[in-house]
């Protein structure tokens, strides 16, 4: 970031989350550099966030997941035990219990966003588990190669499409798509309007991309996996819609409650019916 900077950067992207404080504190000696952080909640004034809804494509992943499984058995890889990975957990379970009562999760943390060997090693824990559904919060794609060699076992790709792998194991996708934010801060920048702010868009936006959903989904599930995708793009729904309780049985949202923005920025906690502690 500083070899930027002195290199006369005038925009500066820091694109993920353990860049926060490096990021505050280089901000601070180059007050006319922008800087642009993801996924954080730090901010200055040449320092805005900006951060997807990831936890509404969870929710499509675990409708269809829910739908899938065999062995009720879904197995989570999980990167790093922050509010972003912890809300995509919980927004899974949430929609894979509404179409599947009898769904568990198994979660493996890998502490880590990307890395081939730990990731396939997470996907075969879990495989071994009894999981035939395996989502992820890594990017690679060994857990898709993890699925293929093992059979009979659906996955979805994580921040980009992964496609290479449908239509199957990979059923669907997260896709990240940063680009159109990416140009509008930059002409920001470019025509001085440019001033810190925090982000937070998801389907309806653009920033979270739902994947084609392949044909290895039987058509009703697709149908109805669309239509989920579709109300929460419009905000006729959202994710986090109680009756929800939290892991330890206590009352969170009531029946018909939305969870605010603020709680989930923070969000410390599963929900109830999640077996397992979060790491600290």
């Amino acid at each position: 970031m500083t070899q930027m900077a002195l290199g006369g950067a005038d925009l500066i992207f820091t694109t993920s989350f353990g860049y926060m404080e490096p990021t505050l504190n280089v901000a601070a000696k180059f007050p006319n550099v922008k800087f642009e952080h993801a996924t954080g909640y730090m901010r200055a004034d040449n320092v805005s966030t900006y951060s997807a809804r990831f936890y509404e494509g969870r929710a499509v992943q675990g409708h269809i997941a829910g739908n899938l499984t065999k062995s009720n058995k879904i197995g989570y890889i999980g990167s790093f035990p922050i509010p972003e990975v912890i809300r995509g957990i919980n927004s899974a379970f949430i929609h894979a219990r509404k179409v599947n009562p009898d769904v568990e999760f198994k979660i493996v943390w890998a502490f880590t966003w990307f890395d081939p060997a730990k990731e396939a090693d997470a996907a075969k824990v879990l495989i071994e588990q009894g999981c035939d559904v395996v989502l992820q919060h890594t990017d690679s794609t060994a857990p898709q190669a993890a699925a293929q060699a093992a059979g009979n076992v659906y996955t979805f790709g994580q921040a980009s499409d992964m496609g290479e792998y449908a239509p199957i194991p990979r059923v669907s996708s997260i896709i990240d798509n940063w680009a159109p934010y990416y140009v509008e801060r930059t002409k920001a920048v470019m025509d001085g309007t440019w001033t810190s702010v925090d982000t937070w868009d998801g389907i309806g936006r653009g920033m979270v991309g739902i994947g084609e959903i392949s044909d290895a989904v039987p058509a009703d599930v697709k149908a109805s996996a669309e239509a989920l995708r579709d109300s929460i793009a419009s905000g006729a729904y959202h994710p986090f819609t109680g009756p929800l309780n939290k892991q330890d049985g206590s009352a969170w949202l009531a029946d018909g409650e939305v969870a605010d923005d603020g709680t989930l920025a923070g969000l410390n906690f599963y929900v109830e019916g999640i077996e397992g502690d979060i790491p600290s």
